[in-house]
């Protein structure tokens, strides 16, 4: 029997299906391991800017069958979109059943008020210069080609992985400057529209934290990107956090309060993971 954790609410964002920086496979083994009674897509799931016709490999569809699985099954999977898969948005407030494409969405956590939308409405680059940023785009894909040969010479020298494209953006101040303005602005809105919570993705920077202004307070998250970072958000037991696959290897909740009023089977199921056996090789 193998075992899944079950969570409330997964939020991914930044896949990126389609180009050569997405890592489908890692993400696979992620949605592998949990299941969540909703899935929010944050947007630039699939990466319809920089799409190619020769460059789809079978793992990318396999995360869309996946998907499809996770709704299938009765798992609510919410859609919503950014900018590089913003040909969707033509069919927004559309419902297939488990499965609905928004721009924007609030929902109800525990009496919380939470507020998700992907994030590329603050950027100006992108609002006024739509070709520069889609010229900045393939520079992003030769750079990632670049790491992973690079990468694979650290492999082969027993060194540790190096990641050129955020050394890059962690070294350039402009960069530094626009995430802290992209945070401010998300979370002044938040706090000014009275939401307990505002989750966005866009810039791929993974990150949990408290804002506060003059007029409250609202905690900022963002579920970061599966071309860098292979991060997500987890939401279980009335509280969030950041699922890493390079750190967390699937690491469990832990709430105290909540575990005394579940069942045995349920707790197991919430924190354990039973790795499929591997299928041997037909010779």
């Amino acid at each position: 029997m193998n075992l899944k954790r079950k969570v409330e609410i997964a939020v991914i964002s930044d896949v990126h299906l389609g180009t050569f920086g997405c890592h489908a496979k890692q993400l696979l083994t992620y949605l592998n391991s949990i299941e969540p009674k909703k899935l929010i897509l944050n947007g630039d799931i699939v990466d319809i800017w920089q799409f190619k016709k020769r460059y789809f490999p079978k793992s990318h569809l396999s995360v869309i069958k996946k998907i499809m699985d996770f709704a299938a099954n009765g798992t609510e999977v919410i859609y919503i979109t950014g900018n590089h898969d913003e040909m969707l948005r033509k069919f927004t407030d559309t419902e297939i059943g488990n499965i609905s494409i928004v721009n924007k969405v609030v929902l109800n956590l525990d009496g919380k008020k939470a507020w998700f939308f992907h994030g590329d409405v603050f950027d100006i680059s992108i609002q006024n210069a739509k070709w520069l940023a889609k010229l900045g785009g393939w520079g992003y894909d030769l750079l990632i080609l670049l790491n992973r040969f690079v990468n694979w010479c650290l492999d082969k020298l027993g060194k540790e992985r190096y990641s050129l494209s955020k050394k890059i953006k962690n070294s350039v101040k402009g960069a530094v400057k626009y995430i802290n303005d992209f945070e401010k602005v998300a979370t002044d809105l938040a706090i000014e529209n009275g939401y307990d919570y505002v989750v966005c993705g866009h810039i791929h920077q993974p990150k949990m934290l408290i804002k506060e202004n003059k007029y409250g307070k609202t905690m900022y998250l963002n579920s970061g990107d599966w071309v860098e970072n292979f991060t997500a958000l987890e939401y279980q037991f009335k509280r969030w956090k950041i699922y890493n696959y390079n750190k967390d290897k699937l690491s469990p909740f832990f709430a105290d309060e909540d575990i005394k009023e579940m069942d045995v089977k349920d707790l197991i199921a919430a924190i354990t993971i039973v790795e499929q056996p591997k299928k041997k090789k037909s010779n």
